[in-house]
């Protein structure tokens, strides 16, 4: 696993370790920011189930001013900070130890607007249309901001979730990924 472009770009980051995180592929990592990106000259992303960290450091590599990286699980916790500190994005990065709804729950007291919000919750604990319905809800996306989707291929999600409208999709073998908007 590595930072594919951008200002980090070809630096490896660590893997968690065990099977219980399954890190996003290169491949799939470089078609989710073609689809969003490539880059950015700045925004807030938010890596809410973030495993390594493999996709909120790349939106940092790519432009983003700063990430709220979560995952609950303590190894993943512990990688996430190694790879944030081997890239040097310390000063750009929040990282918490905490669950999904909590995390949101948290941001939204804070009232911070995001650019970028990854979604790539574990596939056996599909959630992501209730995610979907807090950030709609709770009005987390900025205007021109997008909510990234991994999920297994075989799992449809909806075309409209409140304001949020899905944009794009793409499968990747047994990956399938969505990308929504605010629809206008």
């Amino acid at each position: 696993m590595r930072v594919i472009s951008g200002s980090k770009k070809g630096k490896i980051l660590k893997s968690v370790p065990g099977n219980q995180t399954r890190p996003t592929t290169d491949k799939v990592k470089e078609a989710i920011f073609n689809m969003i990106g490539p880059y950015f000259t700045t925004g807030i992303g938010l890596d809410l189930f973030a495993g390594s960290g493999g996709l909120g450091i790349e939106g940092l590599s790519r432009g983003l001013e700063k990430v709220i990286f979560v995952d609950r699980d303590m190894n993943a916790f512990q990688t996430i900070k190694a790879n944030i500190s081997e890239c040097g994005f310390e000063q750009q990065s929040e990282l918490y130890r905490n669950d999904s709804e909590r995390a949101l729950k948290a941001i939204i007291k804070r009232d911070i607007k995001l650019d970028v919000i990854f979604l790539d919750p574990p596939y056996k604990k599909q959630k992501l249309v209730s995610l979907l319905q807090v950030i709609n809800d709770s009005k987390l996306l900025t205007e021109s901001g997008y909510v990234v989707c991994e999920c297994s291929s075989d799992i449809q999600l909806p075309s409209v979730v409140g304001d949020l409208v899905k944009t794009k999709e793409a499968v990747y073998g047994m990956i399938g990924i969505s990308i929504y908007s605010i629809g206008k």
